[in-house]
């Protein structure tokens, strides 16, 4: 597969978060001693926006979609792989509460940290901390490029969009089983079902991709590329 830009991006990465690598034995220890394990089934809350955030989030397996509420909808800031950090918004100093709701798309595990503790390391761990920047950095080009999507994108780029960040940076794979239902696809694509399942059926009918149950597989990839670039 080539490489798709962050700057499309549904998601920031799907590798192990590499910041433990940084830790001392007495960073890790200590860390240990201050966090559980938690498993959550498919559909459950992990945390909800507003709520006192006393812990970050470290996501061992799974998927999960992140997202902020409104009344009558939501909106998708991205979806997140296991090997990320949730959370990282709260451990500016006296900003104790979830920025944001996250919920699994399947059955996940996760690491909760206490916050506190976080913070500790960061300020005594010089190199811990500036891989904690690179991936505040990360998630924010990333958002930057979401939002651009979906304002300035045709219902088209949007969706090819989706297709690519899945296939590369959370199955890297140019098949794969999507257990995400066509509604979850419209919300992560700021679009109505119908809509989703109408472009589906276009990009299967010009062979861009081909659709087996819930195995998808692209099979004009620089097509699908032009889409998402143009729009």
């Amino acid at each position: 597969m080539k490489g798709f830009s962050t700057l499309h991006s549904c998601t920031v990465r799907s590798d192990k978060c590499d910041c433990f690598e940084k830790l001392t034995e007495d960073d890790l220890a200590l860390m240990e001693e201050n966090q559980v394990q938690i498993k959550y089934r498919k559909g459950e809350m992990i945390c909800k926006h507003g709520t006192f955030a006393s812990h970050v989030i470290y996501l061992q397996k799974g998927l999960i979609k992140v997202y902020l509420e409104g009344d009558n909808e939501s909106l998708i800031l991205k979806i997140i792989p296991a090997g990320n950090l949730i959370n990282l918004s709260s451990i500016l100093k006296d900003n104790n509460i979830f920025h944001y709701s996250a919920l699994a798309y399947e059955d996940t595990e996760a690491i909760l940290i206490d916050i506190n503790i976080f913070r500790q390391i960061i300020n005594t761990n010089v190199a811990f901390a500036s891989s904690i920047i690179d991936i505040l950095c990360e998630n924010s080009i990333q958002t930057f490029g979401r939002f651009f999507s979906l304002t300035h994108k045709q219902l088209y780029g949007r969706l090819a969009d989706i297709i690519l960040c899945l296939a590369e940076r959370i199955f890297k794979s140019n098949d794969f089983e999507l257990n995400l239902s066509r509604k979850e696809l419209a919300e992560l694509s700021g679009m109505s079902t119908e809509s989703v399942i109408r472009m589906l059926k276009k990009f299967k009918d010009d062979g861009i991709i081909s659709m087996n149950g819930k195995t998808i597989s692209i099979k004009n990839y620089d097509m699908l590329m032009q889409i998402s670039t143009f729009g």
